[in-house]
């Protein structure tokens, strides 16, 4: 039987019956009197009040702690482009961590469009209803379009958490890998393999959050990105701000004499170029279920190994940013996510483990409840330094 026919008795498709999220009233409905408070015609009040003045939904709607968990399903876990409704168990799965870990209610938005334009006007027409819009399993490189343009048109945050999330989680388990390595960020030679969503956004976190960007190194699956090549988009924008060396090759052309790789490509990379990396180094091979490079075989070479995996120590996992990013977010009631506030929700992850830093736990583990409320606080006093708080 193939493990995605459904089994009665199969624990997985027993938790997933009748989906995992439902709608829960936050007030009484018991009396007349209820009745009218809540709906005709108490709540007409609120409505002209809103239609006055429109930031008091802020206060008397559920935006205040309500998002968007909209995707395509062009690109969902590692299954690919298997459309909105195969989809849905995900965002379902990510609206209950929103609710788990940082009391955030969101709600899954499947579209049946892999246009740019009808996604950009779908969610422009939807956003009314939410505090904020988490961008997920959107595939390169429309992605990056389709944030940039709700980011631009829209007065809440838009966070694609495929890219900053993991990007964010990256930054932090670094930090914490150079502390205990003695090492500074400024100092590390870093390859990253991989040029899509995830790829791109590392790169940039970690540029934004300390990394020299002349000593980065970024390869897709043609080799090493650089201006000896002909490039269009975000790869040409890498091109011209990273391999400040002009390297030519293949991965492990990247990978010689590297401080650190990041991997998150899911292509498999040989032992013999995690063996060329400098001593001491730094490898997070994050493609799950299968790394980049088995861990047990890169421990032989380096000193600190991560993975997107939870059998292993430092899981890298996205559920560390996001819901204490847009719990911030909404508590600051921002209009944008900006580098600041990602930078500043690396660094509360980072520091939840700071003091007790071995080469086994970089990072917090996704179930530690000190994380969200450490990267919420974080995030909204890095709003209100960046100006993009309303409160």
């Amino acid at each position: 039987m193939s493990t995605s026919t459904p089994d009665p008795a199969d624990p997985v498709f027993r938790l997933h019956a009748g989906g995992k999220m439902a709608v829960a009233s936050t007030v009484p409905l018991t009396s007349r009197e209820d009745l009218s408070l809540a709906y005709t015609p108490g709540v007409a009040r609120v409505c002209e009040a809103i239609a006055a003045d429109p930031d008091l939904a802020d206060d008397y709607t559920w935006v205040s702690h309500t998002v968007a968990v909209v995707t395509d399903g062009s690109a969902v876990l590692g299954l690919g482009n298997i459309g909105p409704r195969a989809a849905l168990p995900v965002m379902e799965g990510k609206a209950v961590l929103f609710k788990q870990f940082a009391g955030v209610d969101a709600v899954p938005v499947c579209l049946d469009t892999q246009d740019v334009d009808e996604i950009v006007a779908t969610v422009r027409a939807l956003a009314p209803s939410f505090g904020g819009i988490n961008l997920e399993d959107i595939s390169a490189p429309r992605c990056f379009e389709v944030e940039r343009r709700l980011d631009e048109a829209l007065s809440i945050p838009v966070f694609h958490d495929d890219q900053h999330g993991t990007a964010i989680v990256v930054l932090a388990a670094l930090r914490n890998a150079a502390t205990l390595l003695n090492r500074k960020l400024g100092d590390l030679r870093v390859a990253v393999s991989g040029a899509g969503a995830a790829g791109v956004a590392v790169t940039k976190m970690l540029i934004a959050g300390g990394v020299n960007p002349d000593q980065v190194v970024v390869c897709d699956s043609k080799g090493i990105i650089g201006r000896h090549r002909e490039l269009t988009g975000t790869k040409a924008e890498l091109a011209e701000t990273t391999n400040a060396d002009g390297r030519q090759g293949d991965v492990t052309e990247a990978l010689r004499g590297a401080d650190v790789l990041v991997g998150v490509s899911g292509g498999q990379i040989p032992e013999q170029a995690v063996a060329g990396m400098a001593p001491g180094g730094i490898v997070f091979a994050l493609a799950n279920p299968t790394p980049e490079v088995h861990p047990e075989v890169a421990a032989r070479h380096v000193a600190v190994v991560a993975t997107g995996r939870s059998d292993y120590p430092n899981q890298i996992n996205n559920v560390l940013a996001f819901p204490g990013v847009f719990r911030g977010a909404l508590d600051a009631r921002a209009t944008r996510i900006t580098d600041g506030m990602k930078v500043a929700a690396a660094d509360a992850i980072a520091g939840v483990v700071a003091e007790t830093l071995t080469a086994e736990a970089i990072v917090p583990s996704p179930l530690d409840p000190r994380v969200a409320p450490a990267v919420a606080e974080a995030v909204a006093e890095a709003a209100r330094r960046d100006g993009v708080a309303r409160r």
